[in-house]
């Protein structure tokens, strides 16, 4: 390592805060420095490759490098550098990438709304599931149902409404506009001998007995991801998502689609509700819409929401709502671009036939390790468990740190895989543009940590 890059790293540790991330830990070991990126891979200070399996934080969709982004961004910086969507304003490419994203949105969305990132997404799908039910009088529809084990942000609200305890803890969270229902992972929190479709209606009636505990005429939305990524890559049994819109249009209360994630491809299609059958009235999306190049997120609204809105700005007037980068010319001009690349890579098409390669091989190779209890997802989004007693799956207590270990020794062999440490989970997420070879270079490496730390743990 070069002195430059050791006074980085001092420099780093004496300046920056981190997300997310342990200031004891920064403090004593200092940072992870990545240089530079190309095709799926990164390279650290020291120059070692890294293959990325998680495509930076779910988001690198196109891989890293790309010139046709790079280009798209200084060009749109050179024609219009900023400007604001306010008052009514707009340039270019936001209505071009307004357009474009509808002619491939879910049936019923209409319309589009611009912002920075997943949390304002969901903050301001959130803000309009409120002025919605005003608008129409119903001014006690104020509470949001969220899920445990969810992950929607790290805002006030979105934290909030996060499931996982870790964003709450030494904070005044979670708001309590906010009730909690059940994460819907049949492997964890089936009965003993409950079938899936009986986990299935067990959990729907749940939500139906708080509705009536707390009154429908109080609950705005219910948000929830088509499957919850950083809660433990979970997807709900058959049927869930159908029976749930349905009680939820009983009652007048909207369902809102996280996804953050999951959108843009993904799954293996441009929106992953469909998949799951999760009729949304509001969807929200960010990391692959620019695939990490540039900070901007989507909100999507149906027609019926957008012509009560045209009510509420008949008697109301503005929408106040917004922020100073809503719509930005440079981020839309670099969605385009991505929007281009997937199209003309066919990377949609790459994850939906990898991803069922990668689950099939996680399933044959992994599975049957004694420290393996579920292989989870869809496309080029999946979960290993980990799991302490194959029987009665049992998981790692946290303080044994399986996930972190495991994680750890995985990259030592130049692979990068995400430890989700509150669910015991490894999640891999790669870069849509990633190949067979290097799908079968992760799980390879995956399978030697695992036979390693087993045997130590045998020991």
């Amino acid at each position: 390592m070069t002195d430059s890059i050791q006074n980085l790293l001092q420099l780093d540790t004496e300046c920056v805060l981190h997300p997310a991330s342990s200031i004891t830990d920064l403090r004593a070991n200092g940072p992870t420095l990545i240089t530079r990126g190309y095709g799926n891979t990164i390279e650290d200070g020291e120059g070692n490759p890294l293959l990325d399996a998680v495509a930076g934080l779910w988001c690198v969709n196109v891989g890293y490098g790309r010139a046709e982004l790079a280009q798209a961004m200084a060009l749109s910086a050179q024609s219009l550098g900023y400007y604001h969507s306010f008052n009514n304003a707009s340039n270019i490419d936001q209505i071009k990438l307004a357009d474009t994203l509808l002619q491939f949105s879910p049936p019923g969305i209409s319309k589009v709304f611009f912002g920075n990132g997943g949390s304002d997404a969901n903050d301001t799908l959130v803000k309009i599931a409120w002025h919605y039910h005003f608008i129409r009088g119903d001014t006690k529809k104020i509470k949001i149902i969220a899920r445990e084990q969810a992950y929607h942000g790290t805002s006030i609200s979105t934290a909030s409404l996060t499931g996982l305890p870790s964003f709450h803890k030494d904070f005044p969270l979670p708001l309590d506009f906010v009730l909690r229902t059940d994460c819907p992972h049949y492997f964890r929190y089936a009965h003993p001998g409950e079938s899936e479709g009986a986990f299935c209606d067990r959990l729907i009636n749940n939500v139906e007995t708080l509705i009536q505990r707390e009154g429908a005429d109080t609950i705005a939305a219910f948000i929830a991801e088509p499957i919850q990524a950083a809660g433990g890559v979970i997807e709900p049994p058959k049927g869930y998502f159908k029976k749930l819109k349905q009680l939820l249009s009983e009652n007048n209360i909207l369902l809102i689609a996280d996804e953050v994630v999951c959108g843009m491809g993904r799954l293996g299609e441009w929106f992953g509700s469909p998949l799951l059958e999760m009729d949304a009235d509001m969807i929200a999306t960010a990391k692959g819409l620019t695939s990490g190049y540039f900070p901007l997120s989507a909100a999507f609204i149906n027609e019926a929401i957008y012509q009560t809105l045209i009510e509420g700005s008949e008697k109301l007037g503005a929408f106040y709502h917004g922020y100073t980068y809503s719509g930005h010319p440079v981020g839309a001009a670099v969605a385009l671009a991505n929007i281009a690349l997937l199209q003309s890579e066919k990377l949609l098409e790459n994850a939906d036939t990898l991803g069922e390669y990668l689950h099939a091989q996680l399933r044959e190779n992994l599975l049957p390790h004694p420290l393996v209890g579920e292989i989870r997802g869809r496309g080029l989004l999946a979960g290993i468990q980990l799991v302490s007693d194959k029987e009665t799956h049992a998981l790692p207590e946290p303080a044994q740190k399986w996930p972190q270990q495991l994680a750890t020794a995985i990259r030592a062999r130049g692979v990068v895989v995400r430890p989700l440490p509150s669910v015991a989970t490894l999640a891999i997420s790669p870069p849509l543009t990633i190949t067979q070879q290097e799908l079968d270079r992760v799980i390879a490496t995956a399978i030697e940590a695992l036979d390693r730390f087993h045997a130590t743990l045998r020991k």
